[in-house]
């Protein structure tokens, strides 16, 4: 039985795929018949005009549209306008309805590649590091890996011939002051390559666990060091002014690492990312939890040095051949203890050091992934990066591994010299506060600048805040396990004027992040502090001249007496006991 014939007040429609852009509407109520075996429309004579076009637009999207593609594209029609004002309702839904469709699409194609749930692409690889390719392609690795992760990580790679430089004059005798100086330079582009290989492998990864991964690698280096440093350290050297003593400078690299950190990379941040942006707020969860973990971490390295500090006015000087009381308190007696307090803090502190990472990487405290990837996708050149190459897992692994060989060979040539350098005039504190400590974090600091520069304040605050926590609580407790397995006498007893140097430090960076805003000037001011701090360090005195954490003057074992004051020091010293 035929259809009653109706006279619809609706819109045929049909979605053409992009780059289609256009679209044509006809009101219904100009169709004068449909013919259902062959699907042609018939129009009224000033909608006849507009039938060839249309066919020609459905031939086309049938021929590009995927099978699961509805026909809904909207057809406008420019010579009956009129009647939209006469039949809104229909035809507005519609258009409402098609309009809501794009909005849903549009809000998918925007929404983060890299949600808090996540989501991973091929293979277990996250969207954002998804690179597209398998195994290693030696061309393809070299240009992505001369092309690093910002413009100025990759002038950083003009210092590549540094390296074999510096391998060279490691066999040449002499020019110790050259070695020191090549060897210091070459570590930066192999610290650059190891943080950009990093990068590379966190992006496959989850996004709070990229971002501790890309930090760990950044402070491998300084693991390294530590570690290299300790173990050239010589046991029989106990006093500060010993040769071989090298506990001094890896006390000075510990805070001269934090301050770098929170003082010159931080300030850098602020300055050129508020020279690009009147100012930038970052959320109070990453400036919180990072003030409040390095308040802790400082209440912990200063307890040894403040035991010590508090008791070295009651003991008893050791001279040869007096016999004193056992239950005298030596220096010995208190360095014994400062060393097994400092053993015991160590633990604790890599413990508060474990509970910090679980509390980022626990699913109940997503916030952290929220606040990172809302700032990512605030980052003004996100898209150019993510159409960037980028490394195979296979690639990202041998890039790591590479440069880690590396970082340890030119790391040990730099630890060789640092003898001779102090002995040229380089003072202690100021090698192992400034120098070392900019070296080992240069890429960590490139990668930092660059992501405030982008706006991405947040990442940038987490890359400061993130290496200062890890070398507090992980790695200066590190390096103290590391030197009680290896037999080393490794402490926290930090001279009194480096603790004042990081507790203020700290409440200066709680004090301008406390507001959760930050700007140029700011900035400025953090590295005018750092300034002052590395000229006051420049004048410190080495240990064997000055120092704080030592009782200088009752060492008398090398001391020339004649027997008449030896007699005199005894009797003394039997009153007083």
């Amino acid at each position: 039985m035929a259809r009653p014939h109706r006279s619809p007040q609706r819109v045929l429609c049909m979605k053409v795929p992009s780059p289609v852009t256009t679209t044509i509407m006809t009101p219904v109520s100009h169709v004068v018949g449909v013919e259902a075996n062959n699907d042609r429309i018939a129009l009224t004579s000033g909608g006849r005009r507009i039938s060839s076009a249309w066919r020609k637009l459905e031939a086309s999207a049938t021929k590009h549209r995927p099978p699961s593609t509805p026909r809904t594209m909207l057809l406008p029609s420019t010579s009956h306008r009129q009647h939209e004002k006469d039949e809104p309702t229909i035809a507005r839904v519609a258009m409402s309805n098609n309009h809501s469709h794009a909005a849903q699409q549009g809000s998918s194609e925007d929404s983060p590649l890299l949600p808090t749930s996540a989501a991973h692409g091929i293979g277990g690889i996250a969207a954002e590091g998804e690179s597209g390719r398998h195994g290693f392609d030696p061309r393809q690795f070299f240009i992505i890996l001369w092309r690093s992760s910002c413009t100025a990580s990759k002038l950083v790679n003009l210092l590549w011939p540094f390296v074999p430089v510096a391998l060279l004059l490691h066999i040449s005798p002499g020019l110790q002051s050259w070695k020191f100086v090549t060897a210091y330079i070459a570590v930066i582009p192999s610290a650059n390559l190891l943080g950009f290989a990093g990068q590379e492998f966190a992006r496959k990864m989850p996004k709070v666990a990229g971002i501790l991964i890309e930090t760990t690698f950044g402070s491998i280096i300084e693991i390294i060091l530590f570690i290299v440093l300790i173990s050239k350290h010589r046991s029989d050297s106990t006093g500060n002014g010993d040769e071989g003593n090298l506990i001094p400078i890896i006390q000075a690299a510990i805070l001269g690492s934090i301050l770098t950190n929170l003082l010159l990379c931080l300030g850098l941040c602020f300055f050129f990312g508020g020279l690009r942006n009147a100012s930038q707020k970052f959320h109070a969860i990453v400036s919180e939890v990072g003030t409040g973990l390095l308040l802790v971490a400082a209440f912990g390295l200063l307890i040894p040095s403040a035991f010590y500090s508090a008791l070295k006015a009651e003991v008893v000087p050791e001279i040869p051949g007096f016999r004193r009381p056992d239950e005298a308190f030596t220096e010995t007696k208190l360095r014994e203890d400062v060393l097994r307090i400092s053993q015991a803090t160590s633990i604790a502190l890599m413990v508060a050091f474990l509970l910090y990472t679980w509390y980022q990487a626990s699913s109940q405290h997503s916030i952290f992934d929220e606040v990172i990837e809302q700032d990512e996708h605030r980052d003004t050149d996100r898209h150019e990066d993510m159409a960037k190459p980028k490394f195979t897992m296979t690639e990202a692994l041998l890039a790591i591994g590479l440069s880690l060989i590396l970082v340890t060979v030119l790391l040990i040539l730099l630890v060789e010299q640092i003898e001779h350098v102090v002995e040229s005039g380089v003072p202690d504190q100021f090698l192992g506060l400034i120098l070392l400590p900019l070296v080992e974090k240069s890429a960590e600091h490139l990668t930092a600048i660059d992501e405030a520069w982008d706006g991405v304040i947040n990442v940038a605050l987490y890359h400061c805040l993130g290496p200062s926590i890890q070398t507090a609580l992980f790695n200066a407790p590190l390096v103290v396990v590391v030197g009680w397995i290896i037999g080393k006498p490794m402490d926290l007893n930090f001279e009194i004027f480096m603790v004042a140097l990081l507790v203020l430090s700290i409440l200066v960076v709680g004090n301008f992040l406390r507001d959760g805003e930050s700007n140029w000037l700011e900035g400025a001011l953090l590295v005018i502090v750092y300034i002052i701090i590395a000229i006051a360090c420049w004048y410190y005195p080495n240990p064997d001249v000055a120092t704080s954490n030592s009782i200088p003057g009752l060492r008398l074992d090398k001391a020339t007496l004649g027997a008449d004051g030896i007699r005199e020091l005894r009797q003394l010293l039997s009153q007083e006991l």
